[in-house]
């Protein structure tokens, strides 16, 4: 066979695949994803076009954003008090730095679509948002305080200075790190673990000088929901790192339970 030829057939095969994958993606419906963003000591007025541009790039998804240019500790994000503001989609990924948002009816009101089953992602100070009472002290189930890391599944209190984090994965067979690899960031910052909850699958570590902890992991909310989290992503640059957007965009399909056990997105649902 010729050269020629040889290649004539990959290109054949390739166009083969990518059409057959349009096709898919045409009969299947987009993902409608809910990125809530805004609040403090973040460049979100950047972040959530990057998100929403990177994850359109990679799911057959489409991305709305509830964004408030509101830099404070309490950004009066237009959800609050609206228990029923996930309707429609089929998950929310929570970019929010809310640290001070700490009414319980309001905590309540943001869960309340977790509770009914809609999947959740959340993003770096996602962690640090509505704390109810000291968030270095231990958790008792069912109690307010908490509420939020409950449906997270683990339990943050803070980060020290940015420096780079080695990111190593720990479950290469886990469908939404099976074949990525590990790297070092820029400098960013590393949130400390408090506490990880019954039922949270760590998915990976960093290190940062000699501490190192959880960054990225799966939980189970109340055994039913599904829910993706990476304390990654203060700075601009590793927002925008391809293999964040990566690793974000496997763990908002592995909670759709629209990612294949190949790490790959099922069909109708790549790019």
């Amino acid at each position: 066979m010729s050269v020629n030829l040889t290649v004539l057939l990959a290109a054949s095969l390739t166009l083969g695949v990518a059409t057959e994958q349009a096709s898919l993606a045409a009969e299947a419906n987009p993902l409608k994803v809910l990125l809530v963003a805004g609040g403090c000591c973040h460049d979100y007025a950047t972040q959530k076009d990057i998100l929403k541009r990177g994850i359109e790039a990679r799911a057959n998804a489409v991305v709305d954003i509830v964004y408030v240019a509101d830099g404070s500790t309490r950004p009066k994000l237009p959800i609050y008090g609206h228990p029923d503001y996930a309707k429609g989609y089929d998950v929310v990924i929570h970019d929010e730095c809310a640290a001070d948002v700490n009414d319980p009816a309001v905590v309540q009101g943001v869960l309340q679509p977790h509770r009914q089953g809609i999947p959740g992602v959340n993003l770096h100070c996602g962690m640090h948002c509505y704390r109810i009472g000291n968030p270095n002290d231990p958790v008792t189930p069912g109690t307010p305080h908490g509420f939020w890391f409950e449906y997270l599944g683990l339990q943050s209190s803070g980060h020290g200075a940015q420096a780079p984090i080695a990111i190593h994965f720990l479950d290469s067979n886990d469908p939404i790190t099976r074949g990525l690899a590990d790297w070092t960031t820029i400098n960013e910052e590393l949130y400390n673990n408090v506490h990880l909850f019954e039922g949270t699958h760590p998915l990976a570590r960093g290190k940062q000088g000699r501490s190192e902890t959880v960054v990225a992991w799966t939980n189970l909310y109340q055994g039913k929901t599904r829910v993706f989290s990476t304390t990654i992503g203060h700075n601009n640059q590793t927002v925008a790192d391809p293999r964040y957007l990566d690793l974000v965009t496997r763990g908002l399909l592995w909670a759709c339970g629209k990612l294949g056990e190949d790490g790959k997105p099922q069909p109708g649902y790549g790019k």
